[in-house]
């Protein structure tokens, strides 16, 4: 069932591509234009999604000799979730953050900045670690960088389609010269919010499952409950910078989103992941899991 609502969610997000180069660039070329990009997106990421996402924040990997702790905890889980230890990468970056990339657990790899491993403790460490691995058991990875590649090009179209709307643009409909009004409005506005729903819905409830998956490979769901509240308040101080497109692999939003903008999170709200580590602590605690 997560396999087909998979296929669907990416199969809406191509679709917009289809509809925007309709209205960006008119009739047949337009439709042309954005199956190919769909096309292009989704192979692209299929085969390069790991290179994709770790140019767009600049991460670079990383040695045993010069990591030997995240190695050590990356080896310990990933022998725990009985998956091939994926290649591990650092980004230069003073903010707080983390993600899992790759098509599968063969070709996988895991990226945390300068700034999450200097804020975090060792056993916060070990559960931000452990959820991006379970990204990596659970095939997420994949699906959310071509997600986010796609979201990227329906942005990039939009962008145009602003272009077509002070007459860059033309239709070849009836011969007419000039963009369609309400096909511009839904490619400038609509397209791109359709997408980001579209990304919440791929991205949210796997955030929920890849929590759950590192609590109990860690087996200490207080540990990461109490990172992710640090890297809240962290991404309010220093939000993570890079192309937003991406934003859904994060561990947590690059910027710390309140109230309405909350809305359009493409993560659960922090204070709903740790409620549910702490219940989950709870069962564990029960079922004498910890």
């Amino acid at each position: 069932m997560n396999q087909f609502k998979t296929v669907a969610l990416l199969g809406l997000l191509s679709g917009l591509l289809v509809a925007i180069g309709y209205y960006v660039i008119g009739g047949t070329s337009g439709i042309i234009l954005g199956i190919v990009l769909a096309a292009v997106m989704n192979l692209g990421s299929w085969f390069f999604s790991d290179k994709i996402a770790l140019s767009a924040y600049g991460a670079q990997p990383v040695s045993r000799d010069q990591a030997p702790g995240l190695y050590a905890m990356l080896e310990r889980l990933s022998q725990r979730g009985n998956v091939p230890v994926p290649a591990l990468y650092v980004i230069p970056s003073p903010a707080a953050n983390a993600f899992a990339t790759g098509r599968d657990p063969e070709h996988a790899a895991v990226a945390v900045t300068e700034g999450i491993v200097r804020m975090l403790s060792e056993e916060e460490l070990e559960g931000v670690i452990g959820h991006e691995l379970t990204h990596v058991i659970n095939r997420d990875t994949l699906t959310q960088a071509v997600a986010a590649t796609i979201g990227g090009a329906i942005s990039q179209l939009a962008y145009m389609a602003q272009w077509a709307s002070l007459g860059v643009g033309y239709s070849d409909r009836d011969n007419r010269q000039g963009p369609n009004p309400i096909g511009l409005l839904l490619a400038v506005v609509l397209a791109p919010l359709a997408a980001t729903i579209i990304q919440m819905a791929i991205s949210r409830t796997r955030e929920f499952s890849a929590d759950e998956g590192a609590a109990r490979l860690t087996g200490n769901p207080r540990a990461l409950a109490s990172a992710l509240q640090k890297l809240e308040m962290g991404a309010r101080q220093v939000p993570m910078q890079g192309n937003p497109s991406f934003e859904p692999l994060l561990i947590i939003n690059a910027f710390s989103g309140q109230g309405f903008a909350n809305l359009f999170s493409t993560h659960p709200s922090t204070e709903a992941r740790v409620e549910r580590l702490l219940q989950l602590e709870q069962q564990m605690l029960t079922t004498g899991a910890i």
